[in-house]
Order: structure tokens, then C-alpha cells, then sequence
């Protein structure tokens, strides 16, 4: 059997594990949270879609393998609330111990490249790294307007919350992050995010 090829088709199997990992945010229709797997397929169409709205220009295929394999890592290391502050202090050591385990059943060149896409993409200092988590950034947040906030009212989430995790937005896309922002101002007046 050709060796390369089982190792490839290992971690496609491997990966097919995302569709497990539960996420906090909801579907558009409210009826149950989205999974890893749906979340990365709607960023990759999203990167195909929004690229014009990059601040800079991108290798729109560098952007959607960045989305298709930024979570892979929550196979090992679950997935951590946006907005949880203990386990956001364990989560890139987690996420590192994952990656590595993860990434290297692969043949060792592709293992190379998809772990060094994964660290662009947590390290967020290249053109198509600030795209893609720009839109890692939107998408949630479009989902919480499109459920009228139901996932940021479950977890009593305040503007301030909303605004730092949302940041790094700016950097990867101006009109998105002004996208938003009009959200975030119109779920406060909603009362969907708590102003203090």
C-alpha cells in the first residue's frame, strides 16, 4: 500500500472528528450550535466570497486552508468559549499539544506545512492570516444577530467582551469590522449585549 497515501487518508479520517466538537454559537435558525466542521465551511466560502473586503491583498486559497485548519486542533483541545476567561488560559497549550499530535499524522512535508499555516494563523501577521481571523471574528457575531443574540444572552455577554474579541478585525478587513461594529450597537439597543 502506498504509505503516503494512508497517512493522508489517516488524517482525513482524523479530522472528520470536527464534526463533533461542539461550538457556543448557533445556526441562523436558532434550532442548535454549529459544529467545527459547518463553522470552517462557512469560513472558507466566506474567504471566496469577502476577499475584495481584505485590507490587503490576499491568496485566497492560503485564507480558505487557513479556515478549513484553524480548529482541527480542538479535536484534542475542545473548543473554548469565546468568552471564558479560565479556559482561555490554557488553550494554546492545549491547542500546541494537539497540533502537534494532530498535524504529524501526515506525510512530514504536508505535516510542516499545515502545522506552519496553523501558527500564521494564531500568530495573525500576514495579510491572509488578519483575513481569516477577521472572518473567524464575523462569522459568530453574525450569527448571534441572525438568532437575535440568543447565544450572547444565554452567556450574558457585555459589549466590552464583544469588542475586544473582536479586535484583531480591523486589521484583516476595515468594512468588516465596521460591519460589526453596526451589529454590536444594534444587539445592545436590543438588549442582546449588556452595555455597563
Amino acid at each position: 500500500m502506498n504509505e503516503r497515501l494512508k497517512q493522508q487518508m489517516e488524517f482525513i479520517l482524523e479530522v472528520d472528528k470536527l464534526k463533533k466538537i461542539g461550538r457556543q454559537s448557533y445556526l441562523s435558525d436558532a434550532s442548535r450550535k454549529e459544529n467545527d466542521a459547518e463553522h470552517s465551511w462557512h469560513l472558507a466560502l466566506m474567504a471566496v466570497l469577502l476577499s475584495e473586503y481584505a485590507n490587503e491583498n490576499v491568496d485566497v486559497l492560503k485564507v480558505v486552508t487557513m479556515v478549513l485548519i484553524h480548529d482541527i486542533v480542538e479535536i484534542d483541545a475542545g473548543d473554548t468559549y469565546a468568552y471564558d476567561a479560565a479556559g482561555n488560559e490554557s488553550k494554546r497549550q492545549r491547542e500546541e499539544a494537539a497540533a502537534d499530535r494532530i498535524f504529524n499524522i501526515l506525510p512530514k512535508e504536508q505535516a510542516e506545512k499545515m502545522r506552519a499555516l496553523w501558527e500564521e494563523f494564531e500568530e495573525c501577521n500576514t495579510s491572509e492570516a488578519r483575513f481569516a481571523r477577521a472572518l473567524d471574528n464575523v462569522q459568530p457575531v453574525m450569527l448571534n444577530d441572525a438568532t437575535d443574540g440568543k447565544a450572547w444572552r444565554e452567556h450574558e455577554v457585555e459589549l466590552n467582551q464583544v469588542q475586544k474579541r473582536n479586535e484583531k478585525t480591523k486589521t484583516g478587513s476595515q468594512e468588516l469590522w465596521e460591519y460589526v461594529t453596526n451589529l454590536f450597537y444594534e444587539n445592545v439597543k436590543k438588549g442582546n449585549i449588556i452595555d455597563k
